[in-house]
């Protein structure tokens, strides 16, 4: 069960029996295999050395550098703006909500634009949608700045947010393209560290208005970096699409499990081969492409990607209780807020961004509005914090697969957000309660802090848990994640003001969204005690036929 890579590395293959469920892989070794954490190395890579996952650990740092930094100034430059909501409410003559709105609508612009950016970035390649999207993105910034009117910043503001939108999905397939199983959890907690530190925007904002600028320089500031980094990713970013031949005989891609799949196989038994059918000897293994050819712009055309249908496939994951629980907690930091997407953002981040500012600019704090957007000093410090983490999950599934005689289950990797399960609901208790009896500043920032520590934990496992359990169409999950997080925190953000205004700060803040959060962090201890059960149930169900036959892809994060 060993094939030789061009470079001479021997790498082990997953196994895979008749009647597996979905997210249960064998990573048991033989004696004298390469190994990453007692595991098999997966998947084999070809002796193509255009093939991604051959390339060089420089040229994939350097794409993960491209998509983090692209997530931190994407949504850096959504959140940026909240703390400039009194002015546009003076400027423009609006109400608090419709000046809100300016971050909220873009929010949702952010969160729908994956419906296309997918499905797109299937069609025509990574590379051309990555800097397509760039080329939009910066105009966007740059039509915010000249913005005289309220319609004409909203205007402006959805086609930066729309722009960006495939920052929350394109990473991690580029992940999925050109790093190892092994490396996989360990780079796309890089890449949501980038996504959290996202949430700094209104300190910079803030920062500008406290030397006496005007708020159009922090859309100038965001526009220079977008022009930066969108010549440094066409220099960098290489194509990652490749078409790698499956290392098996005549059960292929239509015996594999394809998610919601039937239980009659695992898309990893896709790799399950010998050493002699592994790579012929007599195959034709093509050059390296030139720098000059990995320039070119334009990327591939998928001619089995059908635009339209993978758009409606999309829809049918929300019926998934793993997905369904992603998009709820799911794990991208939002542009509206200091914390993720889902119920993080609507629940917690959106209260935190919008209300801070309104409350300690007024009495008894008398903050000055330059140091409202002091409250993201808590979010990076919170997310600081659990930076150490990150490989937390990968190290605990890699412990609990060697004792299981080298099978995996997706639930595995779950036991680490235990310990965290209640301080989110805990940091909205105490910034309820902060705000409802005007506690010390110091009690908002602790609230804000221990929430954000928790979510870093909710955000990037539940990810990774999904993409474990149900590991093909993967593209197509991830739209299904980005539309219903980016709905459910735009419902919850349109009225937020007013539920607060309404019933009060303790009421809706430390009750009733602390209450919702609790609920949705319990679901913890239901996947991880019956997690299996369902995965297999679902691979019965009418979604693993409609998915069966649609295999593109195999993710096997």
């Amino acid at each position: 069960m060993v094939a030789h890579t061009a470079a001479g590395r021997h790498l082990v293959h997953s196994h895979a029996k008749e009647g597996d469920i979905p997210g249960t892989v064998d990573l048991s070794v033989a004696e004298g295999d390469d190994t990453a954490y007692g595991q098999a190395l997966y998947p084999v890579p070809a002796e193509d050395p255009n093939d991604p996952l051959q390339w060089s650990n420089t040229r994939k740092t350097l794409i993960l550098i491209v998509c983090s930094l692209y997530s931190f100034l994407a949504n850096s430059s959504l959140l940026g703006p909240s703390v400039y909501i009194g002015i546009f409410i003076a400027e423009f003559e609006v109400t608090p909500t419709a000046a809100s709105d300016i971050v909220s609508y873009a929010n949702l612009a952010f969160g729908f634009g994956s419906l296309l950016m997918v499905p797109l970035y299937h069609k025509i390649g990574r590379r051309p949608v990555m800097l397509g999207s760039l080329v939009l993105y910066a105009a966007g910034l740059i039509a915010a700045s000249q913005a005289t009117s309220y319609n004409g910043l909203m205007a402006a503001r959805i086609i930066h947010s729309f722009g960006s939108s495939v920052c929350e999905a394109l990473p991690v397939q580029l992940v999925n393209d050109i790093f190892f199983l092994h490396e996989r959890g360990k780079r796309l907690g890089y890449y949501t560290v980038c996504l959290c530190f996202g949430s700094t925007g209104p300190l910079f904002a803030g920062f500008m208005l406290q030397g006496g600028y005007s708020w159009r320089l922090f859309f100038y500031v965001e526009f220079a970096f977008a022009a930066a980094l969108l010549i440094f990713a066409f220099f960098v970013v290489e194509e990652t699409s490749y078409k790698r031949k499956k290392p098996t005989d005549s059960s292929s891609v239509s015996d594999a499990v394809a998610y919601p799949v039937s239980e009659e196989g695992d898309p990893e038994k896709t790799t399950e081969k010998t050493t002699e059918n592994a790579v012929p000897s007599t195959s034709f293994i093509p050059p390296r492409k030139t720098f000059v050819q990995t320039l070119k712009f334009w990327g591939v055309w998928e001619k089995d990607s059908d635009f339209f249908m993978m758009i409606a496939r999309s829809f049918t994951y929300f019926f998934v209780p793993h997905v369904f629980w992603v998009i709820t907690t799911y794990g991208n930091p939002d542009p509206n807020t200091n914390t993720p997407p889902g119920i993080y953002i609507g629940l917690g981040a959106l209260a935190f961004n919008f209300i801070f500012p309104l409350k300690v600019t007024a009495e008894p704090y008398n903050w000055s509005a330059n140091d409202s957007g002091l409250i993201a000093i808590a979010s990076f410090v919170g997310y600081l914090l659990a930076i150490p983490f990150a490989p937390s999950s990968d190290r605990l599934a890699a412990r609990l697969t060697r004792k299981n005689n080298g099978i995996r289950e997706a639930e595995m990797r779950l036991g680490v957000m235990l310990p965290v399960m209640l301080l989110a609901p805990t940091g909205l208790i105490v910034f309820g309660f902060a705000a409802e009896r005007n506690l010390h500043w110091i009690a908002y920032f602790f609230g804000v802090a221990l929430t954000n520590f928790s979510s870093y934990f909710y955000f990037t496992f539940t990810l990774a848990y999904a993409i474990d359990s149900y590991t093909s169409n993967i593209s197509e999950m991830l739209i299904a994640m980005n539309l219903g997080k980016q709905a459910i925190s735009f419902g919850m953000g349109i009225k937020l003001l007013d539920w607060v205004l309404e019933h009060g700060y303790a009421v809706m803040i430390a009750g009733v969204f602390g209450g919702i959060l609790l609920a949705n962090n319990l679901a913890l201890l239901i996947f991880m005690l019956k997690g299996k059960q369902i995965r297999g149930f679902m691979a019965k169900t009418w979604l693993a036929r409609v998915h069966r036959e649609s295999v593109r892809e195999v993710a096997t994060h």
